[in-house]
């Protein structure tokens, strides 16, 4: 018999977004894992859920699985949630956090705001 396929590709990824795109899940999660000297400067009652998704010049599209911005005791700032199931070590995975990072500060520019945010 043929193995019904999955209409979910990452039926793991999906479910950890489903969860951490509702706020008090999210800050919840945030408050056990995120280490304690971020999570002293990160004002987590002010989450607000942003679009994951950056188009670039070539327009190709990039996705943060979750991007969440708030305030700090700095100011402005972001906290950027992936969880991704990979059946393989990707070895560019630094890169590709460095490339969302990167974004998320060009789109908080791009909106007017004069001073890099906290990523």
């Amino acid at each position: 018999m043929k193995k019904k396929k999955s209409s979910t590709p990452t039926p793991h990824d999906a479910t950890f977004r489903q969860f951490l795109t509702q706020p008090d899940i999210a800050r919840d999660f945030m408050e056990i894992h995120l280490p304690a000297d971020l999570r002293a400067i990160c004002v987590l009652s002010t989450l607000k859920l942003e679009s994951g998704s950056f188009v670039e010049d070539d327009l190709r599209q990039y996705f943060s699985d979750i991007l969440y911005s708030l305030k700090t005791t700095a100011g402005d700032g972001y906290i950027h949630v992936l969880i991704e199931h990979q059946s393989t070590p990707d070895k560019h995975m630094a890169f590709r956090l460095l490339r969302y990072a990167v974004a998320a500060m060009q789109r908080h520019l791009d909106v007017g705001h004069k001073k890099l945010p906290l990523v």
